[in-house]
């Protein structure tokens, strides 16, 4: 039996709170095969020695929402795992929330290419990731 779009958000909201992703305390809003939408709460558990969001915690966000938007547009064909992640910083932030906003670049039958742009609570772009994945069959 194969795995539906359907199947892999309920997995995704079931996995909610655990992992990587659960232990920065990023959390889904929107879930789909063509947006991915996640929120992360700026706190000292995300800082670097200088009190500022560490910028591996954008590079870890770009990866999770790619791969969660990767792996619902894929369904039941198989699984994705990152390839390539490139991150651009470009606004440091100390408080408040990340939004994180996955959207597909380019979907193949081999690999996607996923674009996440981070906010903070005043819209302005905080970091760009670009995430290239694997479509394992």
């Amino acid at each position: 039996m194969t795995e539906s779009s359907t199947d892999v958000i309920t997995m995704v909201r079931e996995h909610a709170g655990r992992g990587f992703g659960g232990g920065i305390g990023l959390e889904y809003g929107e879930v789909g095969p063509d947006e991915v939408v996640a929120t992360v709460k700026v706190g000292p558990h995300l800082f670097q020695p200088y009190g500022l969001v560490h910028g591996g915690v954008y590079c870890a966000i770009a990866e999770e929402v790619a791969s969660v938007a990767g792996a619902v547009w894929l369904g039941g064909e198989g699984r994705v795992v990152g390839v390539n992640n490139s991150t651009d910083f470009l606004r440091s932030v100390t408080e408040g929330t990340i939004t994180a906003t996955g959207t597909p670049v380019h979907r193949g039958r081999s690999q996607q290419l996923w674009r996440v742009e981070m906010t903070d609570d005043r819209d302005r772009l905080l970091a760009v990731g670009q995430v290239r994945l694997a479509n394992l069959q």
